[in-house]
């Protein structure tokens, strides 16, 4: 099968296209004939050797991605073969097939494209999560979205549309500013030429955000720090700015915010260390079941256009550096894919 190898961290543009034996599914496992794959920053750090989980090299890269099931492994129940399917894994995406466990792999429908369906494994699960599970946010409360054109931000602002907040989208430039407001943001502002702090507090009668969701980092999650109500939810979700915060313990104990830790691959089994205990066996298996009821509503949001699950570009596996360049040149709104 053709396949993106990397072969050392280093640049995107070092990665190879080889030709690779078609992976065999284990037990637990489905293969997967890849009609789409998605690009992501995650999968770039993951290339350059910047991301905290780094695979043994050589590794195929890729955490996302939709097709239809080619086989089955043993004791595998509940998945056919031809199904239409899409699924997060911790690596391997980029490639014509790949393997992935079989308790995270989930049917979408046949009006939903392969290049769409790679929006549903981690990017809308990680807003849903995030904004759900961790923050509860509430109807009516004020969302703050940095990045509101990119990828990871449109998917938090449909979905915090979804639960009932009024959204406020950051980003820099129109088109970006734009595109949020066509997935549904209520107010806009262009960080490059309007003093956000300033204007988060104008549209909050002095009150600021409730909730902050923050893939930038940097000085986006500093002015966040002076524009959030009292009892706020601040979560940093990556840092696309290319700083992490350090965050002044003073400004959290005065207006009793909390920041919060979200990594989705938690709740679907991705990184574990060694054989896991019965224990956790059980606890895996109750945020696995969280997953396939967050997929189901977030399934049906789509089916009632409350999500949009915009494609930026597409591209064949061999144009891969075009695809990261949306995202490292800033360019991207919406998902880059790619097509082995």
């Amino acid at each position: 099968m053709r396949a993106l190898v990397c072969e050392a961290y280093g640049p995107i543009e070092n990665l190879k296209i080889r030709e690779l034996p078609e992976p065999e599914p284990k037990e637990g496992e489905v293969l997967i004939r890849v009609g789409a794959a998605g690009v992501s920053f995650a999968a770039m750090l993951g290339v350059e050797g910047k991301h905290q989980n780094k695979p043994a090299l050589p590794y195929v890269p890729g955490n996302e991605l939709a097709g239809h099931v080619v086989k089955l492994g043993p004791g595998v129940k509940g998945l056919t073969a031809g199904q239409r399917v899409a699924t997060g894994v911790s690596q391997g995406a980029f490639a014509e097939y790949a393997v992935a466990t079989a308790a995270n792999v989930f049917m979408i429908p046949e009006t939903m494209p392969y290049a769409q369906a790679t929006n549903f494994p981690t990017l809308y699960p990680t807003a849903y999560g995030a904004l759900k599970w961790k923050a509860n946010l509430q109807p009516g409360e004020v969302l703050l979205v940095h990045g509101a054109g990119g990828g990871s931000g449109l998917t938090a602002v449909e979905v915090g549309k979804a639960m009932g907040a009024t959204v406020i989208a950051s980003a820099g430039g129109a088109d970006k500013l734009k595109a949020a407001h066509e997935h549904g943001a209520d107010h806009l502002i262009d960080y490059r030429s309007q003093d956000l702090r300033a204007r988060v507090l104008q549209l909050t009668d002095g009150r600021g955000a409730d909730v902050v969701y923050d893939p930038v980092g940097g000085s986006a999650f500093d002015t966040s720090l002076r524009c959030i109500a009292p009892e706020g939810r601040m979560i940093p979700m990556g840092f696309a700015s290319g700083t992490i915060p350090q965050i002044p313990a003073n400004i959290l104990l005065v207006k009793n915010v909390t920041v919060i830790g979200f990594y989705y691959g938690y709740y679907s089994g991705w990184g574990g260390k060694g054989i896991p205990s019965p224990r956790e066996k059980e606890a895996l298996a109750r945020r696995r079941a969280m997953v396939v009821a967050a997929q189901k509503e977030l399934i049906g949001w789509f089916t009632e256009d409350k999500l949009r699950a915009t494609i930026a570009g597409t591209f064949d596996l061999a144009d891969w550096v075009q695809g990261f360049e949306l995202i490292q040149q800033r360019k991207v709104v919406g998902k880059a894919v790619l097509v082995p």
